[in-house]
């Protein structure tokens, strides 16, 4: 894992370590995945079934979950694991149900009323990914926000196994999380049906959740068709230390994300060269523990970094810069770093609020900006699951006395019809 001193090295350097890119410029992949999603619009279900056979391996009859498909996954997972699952809907409903918007109307100054509807979006996609890996956390970040900003219906589409099945974590997480329509369909093709529609799955308002680089360009591809929730890239983390900190508790969040795969990253940047060091040696003791050392070992190598800064400052400084999907504050007051803190999914405050309290159960979506774009971007919430539409109700009387600034601003703009529509409202004759 590469080790940069910032005060003998470029800020440029400093800087470039700490960028990710999405990487969704590949023409070939775009060209495939923009093939695949002209075919499900055209062909529909039947494309959908020889893309599950060919991507899959699986022969797909019936795309759709049954109910007997639903009751049996509850009678296979246990008792601990669903009462795990149920105790992490209900922290994420909790928290979620504190994002709930009203609309909102008032009287300005003029006598003028304006004000916000909040509508739920109608229908809303859920991608989880399948394969040899299952995410039902995923389920429920995803969709339990959406029930709780009031969406009528959520349509879910997860790759099946090789036994054609969906595996029973999936579907109970799923029902947890209300979501009464699950389908058998992965990759760019699960995103064209929700985009698209077909004869077995509804054309959905936007779509949401986390997928490989295929299903990320698909959502890319379909944007403007439907809403999306982000492109997101791979996982990552930035540990803010100071020489407090718990040098295991730092190496193993480091590992967190480090162990989703080769292409996730994680950096420490601490004040403190002892921290450091002690660090590179608890990663290294627990790497060779760990049973996925070897995606550890070349995702650190290719993808992390130690950062030691000449001060506090310049490390918070740096943070921001990188603007992390996950940033953990293990520092000797986190709160009273908190407020210089602007960019970042999720903030993690102190040794005992570590990224996998942050993953099940602690209640925030999971579902968060990568790649640096938590400079703009914000995680997963209920507003991403509703609309806003504004509401302006004038009187003659509250018109009139903004009727010449209308008349003036139209008139600039050379919108002719524009000053007129105020101008004729404002003759007493009204024509």
């Amino acid at each position: 894992m590469r080790v940069v001193r910032t005060d003998t090295t470029p800020r440029e350097q400093v800087l470039a370590l700490l960028r990710r890119s999405l990487a969704l410029d590949d023409a070939e992949i775009e060209s495939r995945v923009r093939a695949i999603l002209n075919d499900v619009a055209s062909r529909g279900d039947e494309a959908l079934r020889e893309y599950t056979g060919r991507f899959d391996g699986v022969q797909i009859a019936s795309l759709a979950v049954t109910d007997e498909e639903f009751a049996q996954a509850r009678r296979e997972v246990p008792d601990a694991v669903a009462s795990a699952m149920r105790l992490a809907a209900e922290r994420i409903r909790r928290f979620h149900e504190h994002q709930r918007r009203t609309a909102w109307f008032a009287v300005d100054e003029l006598g003028g009323m304006v004000g916000q509807m909040v509508v739920p979006l109608r229908r809303v996609g859920v991608y989880v990914p399948g394969g040899l890996a299952v995410y039902p956390s995923s389920v429920l970040m995803c969709a339990v926000p959406a029930q709780v900003a009031g969406i009528e219906e959520i349509i879910l589409c997860t790759p099946p196994r090789k036994d054609g099945s969906v595996h029973p974590l999936v579907l109970l997480a799923a029902q947890e999380a209300g979501v009464k329509r699950v389908f058998k369909v992965g990759g760019a093709q699960a995103v064209a049906a929700m985009a698209y529609g077909t004869q077995s799955i509804p054309a959905v308002d936007k779509i949401v959740g986390p997928g490989n680089v295929y299903v990320t360009v698909a959502k890319k591809l379909v944007y403007g068709i439907v809403g999306i929730d982000m492109l997101a890239g791979p996982s990552e983390v930035c540990i803010l230390a100071d020489d407090s900190a718990n040098p295991r508790f730092v190496a193993i969040d480091m590992l967190t994300q480090a162990e989703h795969d080769v292409h996730t990253a994680a950096f420490l940047i601490t004040p403190s060269t002892a921290l450091a060091q002690a660090v590179m040696a608890e990663i290294e003791r627990a790497t060779a523990e760990l049973p996925r050392r070897e995606i550890l070992q070349e995702t650190l190598s290719k993808n992390g970094g130690i950062l030691i800064t000449h001060d506090m400052d310049e490390a918070i400084d740096l943070a921001n810069a990188c603007a992390p999907e996950h940033l953990a504050l293990m520092v000797s007051e986190p709160w009273r770093h908190l407020s210089r803190i602007r960019c970042a999914g999720a903030i993690l405050l102190g040794d005992y609020s570590p990224q996998s309290l942050g993953d099940y159960v602690a209640g925030p979506s999971h579902t968060l900006p990568t790649s640096g774009t938590a400079r703009y971007a914000s995680p997963l919430n209920v507003d991403d699951f509703v609309k806003k539409s504004s509401v302006v109700s004038f009187s003659r009387e509250a018109l009139a006395q903004v009727a010449e600034a209308i008349e003036t601003l139209a008139e600039v703009e050379g919108l002719d019809a524009h000053r007129l529509a105020v101008k004729w409202r404002m003759d007493e004759r009204g024509s």
